[in-house]
């Protein structure tokens, strides 16, 4: 019998790898140191799908490269059914709109504090 597992959604770029903002298409940073450990930990006991705009064959590339293609169920550029989202450029929405506003106008990604 299959245990269920909550999935989490991963985004690749400032999460898992070293992007700092200046995108190519063709070149995906290398990992991020703890990266691996993270999602090993992680898949013990949720499903993981990477979340990313990149290129399908590209990004399954970078998994292969790093070792942890194994560690995702899929690739995915939608926003699907999912337990929880980690990403980079995420606001949290509180209840609040005004707080909201104010997240939103005051927004930096963790590399540009």
């Amino acid at each position: 019998m299959k245990t269920f597992k909550k999935t989490i959604l991963i985004d690749l770029d400032g999460v898992l790898n070293e992007y700092k903002g200046e995108f190519d298409k063709d070149f995906i940073p290398p990992i991020k140191l703890g990266a691996k450990e993270f999602l090993e930990k992680l898949a013990i006991e949720f499903d993981l799908k990477l979340f990313t705009t990149r290129n399908k064959i590209l990004a399954t590339k970078w998994l292969i490269e790093n070792d942890i293609d194994n560690l995702f169920d899929d690739i995915t550029s939608n926003k699907e059914l999912a337990w929880v989202y980690i990403d980079d450029r995420c606001i949290n929405f509180d209840g609040n709109f005004d707080n909201l506003t104010n997240s939103i106008n005051s927004f930096k990604p963790w590399y540009k504090k």
